[in-house]
């Protein structure tokens, strides 16, 4: 039950970043703004990436701490 459940919150985790990172939505991004010297364009990617990973790492963790994994 579990090991499905895990299953499919990965698999919503990776359409989601698909759908983030995809040209549409990405496209939102690209404007000529800078925001504490960066433009918003790399901060917007860099900051998408940065929260896929850390919600990635959060569902192992929680995953590995559920099933007593070391």
């Amino acid at each position: 039950m579990g090991n499905t459940l895990i299953k499919q919150r990965l698999v919503a985790l990776f359409c989601c970043g698909w759908m983030l990172l995809n040209f549409p939505l990405l496209g939102l991004w690209d404007v000529a703004v800078w925001v504490l010297g960066v433009p918003l364009l790399p901060l917007a990617l860099f900051t998408l990436w940065g929260g896929l990973i850390a919600v990635l790492a959060w569902l192992m963790e929680r995953r590995a701490a559920d099933w007593g994994d070391d």
